[in-house]
């Protein structure tokens, strides 16, 4: 009788940003079957959604990724749900808010690791891993007890796992420089492989120590050196000397870290169903010559006030070039996700009038991928969530970075320090990071115009995209990763045992 092919299980987390980019990297897996791989499944653990809207999402791509595997053949992929579990009470105390989104998954995957355990042993064929999200690493103790290999999959860059992996050791040398009592990091932060890093670019859950956020930081941080391997959204070409640190072991206090594999881009598109026509937007950008359009889109969860509106509406206006802006305004009520745009009550009187020739503002979602990869697109505005830099990067556009929160100031330094593909912009994070017009205006001037910094950003966005490209066909740095992935999944296959009750 012949053995079932060992099976993949994922654990991703309800947001479609961590959602979708999880579910392409398990169908890159189950493709390197056709190009020389070892044959392999799919086994997704769905937690029940906090919102409606978000189950709403989740479902819509569940149903999709059900679809396509019927019809295309690409391989099993099978989704488990697991039983709710009550939302656990905040760090801070009871009644008190979580603070911050590391917080509310770390402390919910506590919650679920009974459930994930009980999903896991109750598979029929052998096990090869469990992959867990970035700030899912509660979940490696089921994975523990029942002697199945646990990996962590990042979908951010190598710089922001170098971070997390340097985090522990951080905290320590911020403790005896500053004291225990210290809030903030007052030096420049130390990651190996990049420049040093401003305290203002560090990511949200990391620039106060004194918010339970900060703990989770670190412990999730130390707790990827219990991986058997780190699953990085990464191109090696893109961050090398990050890399290289971490290979080193620089980033971990001279402690072997877990091998870490390359997988990137991978790109997941966030988009409703297929429309039957080419979107209004592509169709704008026909019209536009080579290069001329600066391009504003700020993901999912941001909205603009009117006041940042309005700043950006004067620098576009001033700026003279062609534009074509995502504009997106405030969450419905009980959602944390941005609505379709009044562009009537957001922008300047007038302005829609007096730049109708060059601009297009587009007040509802929009193709960002589809969208980048046009040729008449010369720069990116962009909230710099990883997802984003990686689309922009793979279509060769450089960036304008105006981060908001989370990885993603960190991710504007990077870009613009460390791969060079970017041009930063002055961004006020006291002030809900707000970006004066002058700024924006002068920014925009930088990447378009003839000077060096501007050249510079273009010709490297160009590098980046041919590396990108590269990368993911055979012979790849991300496709020779993926391989040596595979091959290290089916040596550590299990046939699960069933775990011994919790506390013996």
């Amino acid at each position: 009788m012949a053995t079932a092919n060992p099976t993949v299980v994922l654990v991703p987390v309800w947001g479609v940003g961590h959602f979708l980019p999880m579910i392409e990297a398990g169908k890159r897996l189950l493709a390197s079957k056709g190009r020389g791989g070892r044959p392999l499944t799919l086994t997704v653990l769905i937690m029940p959604a906090p919102t409606a809207k978000r189950a709403s999402e989740i479902a819509e791509h569940v149903r999709q990724v059900e679809q396509e595997s019927a019809s295309s053949g690409l391989g099993s992929i099978r989704f488990v749900y697991l039983p709710a579990a009550p939302p656990p009470p905040p760090a801070a105390g009871a009644g008190a808010g979580y603070s911050g989104p590391e917080e509310f998954i770390s402390l919910s995957m506590q919650q679920y690791a009974p459930h994930v355990r009980a999903a896991v042993a109750g598979l029929a064929c052998p096990v090869a891993a469990v992959v867990v999200d970035l700030f899912c690493t509660p979940l490696l103790d089921a994975a523990h007890a029942l002697g199945v290999p646990a990996y962590v999959y990042l979908i951010c860059s190598a710089a922001m796992c170098a971070l997390l992996l340097r985090a522990p050791a951080l905290d320590d040398e911020a403790a005896s420089a500053g004291g225990e009592g210290a809030r903030q990091f007052e030096e420049d932060v130390h990651v190996p492989g990049l420049p040093p890093v401003p305290p203002s670019c560090l990511p949200t859950g990391l620039a106060d120590r004194a918010v339970p956020a900060y703990e989770w930081f670190l412990y999730n941080g130390r707790r990827y050196m219990e991986a058997a391997g780190l699953i990085v959204n990464t191109v090696a070409e893109l961050e090398p000397r990050v890399l290289a640190a971490i290979a080193d072991w620089r980033c971990t206090r001279g402690a072997r870290p877990p091998p870490v594999y390359t997988v990137g881009p991978v790109l997941a598109d966030f988009a409703p169903p297929a429309e039957q026509e080419e979107h209004e937007c592509v169709r704008w950008l026909h019209a536009q010559p080579p290069r001329s359009v600066v391009f504003l889109c700020f993901g999912s969860g941001r909205f603009f006030t009117a006041q940042q509106a309005g700043a950006a509406a004067l620098a576009l206006e001033r700026s003279g070039r062609r534009f074509l802006w995502v504009l997106r305004g405030p969450p419905a009520r009980g959602e944390k996700l941005s609505s379709d745009a009044d562009p009537a009550t957001m922008l300047p009187a007038g302005f829609l009038e007096r730049t109708k020739d060059r601009g297009l503002v587009w007040p509802r979602w929009a193709p960002q991928r589809e969208i980048l990869a046009h040729g008449a697109v010369g720069g990116f505005v962009t909230h710099c969530g990883w997802n984003s830099a990686l689309e922009s990067l793979s279509s060769g556009v450089p960036t304008l970075p105006w981060p908001w929160g989370a990885e993603q100031h960190y991710n504007a330094f990077m870009l613009a320090a460390a791969v060079g593909a970017a041009v930063r912009m002055e961004v006020d994070r006291s002030r809900d990071n707000f970006v004066q017009a002058d700024e924006l205006e002068r920014a925009i001037e930088t990447l378009f115009g003839d000077g060096e910094e501007g050249r510079k950003a273009r010709e490297t966005a160009l590098e980046m995209k041919a590396a990108c490209r590269k990368a993911v066909q055979d012979g790849g740095s991300s496709w020779a990763s993926l391989r040596r992935l595979c091959d290290a999944l089916h040596r550590g296959a299990v046939a699960v045992l069933p775990a011994a009750p919790a506390g013996q």
